[in-house]
């Protein structure tokens, strides 16, 4: 973006959008509106690694995270019998508690990003094309041994998903 004005416009509401998600994922009291913000805080996030130009951690943010963890949140939530009781929902929530984190939170990032020094352009390239030479090239036996783990994993899950029948053993 080349407007300074626009780009500042766009990254602080992408921003703000993260933090009210993350914010109400912390103080809500209702377990599906905080899976639900958790959708948001989450996309939030991959919206400001593609305004960073960081495009492959914004494609994985959406795949991993926003595709796949938030829907199996939301499936595990609602599929959790007794969801209408009232005291299946978040009765820890601690407004003074979490607002005093924030704040301390908040207050630490301002002092971080405060020494950072300002208005200095980076080259905006794409990243995949060398980290994909990459797993493809020098690191191919590293990707494919974790690909191999993550199938047993997979599996692992499913098999301790279906349970052991009877005699089964």
């Amino acid at each position: 973006m080349s407007d300074p004005v626009v780009s500042a416009i766009v990254f602080y509401a992408l921003a703000a959008f993260t933090l009210i998600g993350a914010g109400v994922v912390a103080l809500s009291g209702n377990i599906v509106h905080s899976a639900f913000a958790l959708f948001a805080a989450l996309f939030g996030m991959a919206g400001l690694y593609a305004f960073l130009s960081a495009d492959l951690l914004a494609v994985v943010q959406m795949l991993v995270y926003v595709g796949g963890i938030s829907v199996l949140v939301l499936f595990a939530v609602m599929l959790t019998s007794g969801l209408d009781d009232s005291r299946t929902s978040n009765s820890t929530t601690r407004l003074v508690g979490g607002i005093a984190v924030m704040l301390a939170v908040a207050a630490a990032a301002f002092v971080a990003a405060s020494a950072i020094p300002s208005g200095v352009e980076s080259a905006v390239a794409p990243t995949t094309a060398p980290i994909g030479d990459l797993l493809l090239g020098r690191f191919v036996l590293p990707f494919e041994v974790v690909s191999v783990v993550l199938l047993a994993a997979l599996l692992g899950a499913v098999t301790l998903a279906r349970g052991v029948k009877g005699g089964d053993r």
